[in-house]
């Protein structure tokens, strides 16, 4: 029975790739379809699978666009980036607390300037998309500005984006030092201004407990309650200095992670980034809350912060995903990323399957942000964010895939050697907003 034609559809060839569950614990994870058909109508997916079976039950007349030999599969989502952060990246410290001092925040200080947070957005967004992410969740700065800024150039490209204004009142410089009565205030105008507006959703973002009050991190706290569907990000336990400054700063507490918990910050759509030096009690508490964790592999590395468990997580079943963190991470790609955070399991004694890398730059992400059935994979109805990556994007990489005999080889070949050259296409809300030249 033809498939009723709802206005502008429109089908896409190739092989088709997608997931159902998490690969660590799953063995029917996932949906190939190596001779696949991508069906969208009106921004949304409409159906995934095999071309023989779909194609025939398409109107007549369906504009059929071919990407025979290429993969189709959902849009990275970075879980954990700095927008402000894109003109910093490759400044060497050495460590979190001088890099921030040193680079981080006099970079962020430029952002009260409505015109340069313009500038910087629409740079960034332009890579984000070249490198194949469709959905990420953004740190703006201090600044208001920074926030209206990214959001109105992400609105223009009708693109699925997380983000929210830094909160910090202390610690820092005076010139990027809010106070924790202005920060919340700023904060719930930019939730009305933004949160829900087109394709936008807001994220409360107090920057790391070093930088935030008691006073600030209640009202944050109140914030999360006030506004449950909004998102939450902060930084937790991403480097054994920070970890013992917090220490210092909230004696009391159990752990970096109970600073945050004391606030009634962990929560569904809370994400956390790093979560390197967590206790087992911790990993209870994020699982137990529904909170997440945004693995970060390049900039751990890069600023020596330290190596994260994944059989520590799994063991506590955490909500996982991976991050650029940009600028502290040294690219934009999530298949560079997947290729660093392969190689800190290893380190570990860890084995992270290709399809595994996938799942948690996909449909992992998207559960970690409680937006699976939105974002994430291709069940119907799910917005039409995908990307079409080549097998043959560099000349080492189509003489590796030609030789592969299965899935989870060619998978592997492309996380651990490809970057933004494999990405041909980017589509979002079936919207072409990037192709390879």
């Amino acid at each position: 029975m033809p498939i009723a034609p709802p206005p502008k559809m429109q089908a896409y060839r190739a092989s088709v790739l997608h997931f159902h569950a998490d690969p660590a614990f799953d063995l029917a994870s996932h949906a190939w379809h190596e001779d696949g058909l991508l069906i969208v109508a009106d921004d949304k997916v409409q159906a995934a699978g095999d071309y023989a079976k779909l194609y025939p039950a398409l109107p007549p007349g369906t504009p059929l666009l071919d990407y025979s030999g290429k993969i189709i599969m959902p849009g990275f989502i970075d879980s954990h980036v700095h927008f402000p952060q894109t003109d910093m990246i490759a400044s060497s410290a050495p460590g979190l607390l001088p890099w921030l001092d040193t680079f981080t925040f006099p970079t962020e200080r430029q952002f009260a300037d409505p015109e340069h947070a313009r500038q910087v957005a629409e740079f960034f967004l332009d890579e984000l998309l070249r490198c194949g992410t469709t959905t990420a969740m953004v740190y703006c700065t201090v600044h208001p500005q920074s926030v209206d800024a990214f959001f109105s150039a992400s609105e223009a490209r009708q693109l699925r984006m997380v983000a929210g204004k830094v909160m910090m009142d202390r610690n820092c410089p005076d010139y990027l030092r809010d106070t924790a009565e202005s920060s919340a205030r700023e904060t719930a105008e930019l939730i009305q201004t933004w949160h829900k507006r087109g394709r936008a959703l807001y994220a409360i973002t107090p920057r790391f407990a070093v930088t935030s009050s008691e006073a600030q991190l209640q009202l944050a706290g109140e914030l999360a309650r006030a506004y449950p569907d909004t998102f939450l990000q902060t930084h937790v336990s991403e480097n054994e200095q920070e970890s013992k400054r917090v220490k210092t700063l909230f004696p009391h507490a159990r752990s970096y992670l109970d600073v945050y918990d004391h606030y009634g910050m962990l929560r569904p759509r809370a994400m956390f980034g790093h979560c390197l030096w967590l206790d087992e009690r911790d990993r209870e508490r994020m699982a137990e809350s529904g909170s997440a964790a945004a693995i970060c592999p390049t900039s751990n590395l890069f600023l020596g912060s330290g190596l994260f468990d994944f059989e520590r997580a799994d063991a506590a079943r955490m909500s996982l995903s991976l991050a650029t963190d940009i600028g502290g991470g040294t690219s934009f790609s999530m298949l560079q990323t997947m290729n660093e955070a392969y190689k800190v399991a290893r380190l570990q004694g860890k084995h992270l399957a290709g399809l595994r890398l996938f799942y948690l730059a996909t449909l992992g992400a998207a559960r970690s942000m409680q937006l699976q059935g939105t974002i994430g994979n291709f069940v119907a109805g799910t917005e039409a964010d995908f990307i079409v990556l080549d097998p043959q994007g560099t000349p080492l990489l189509a003489r590796r895939t030609e030789r592969c005999n299965s899935l989870e080889e060619l998978l592997f070949a492309l996380a651990l050697l490809g970057d933004d050259r494999v990405v041909a296409a980017t589509y979002s809300g079936g919207r072409l907003v990037h192709q390879r030249p």
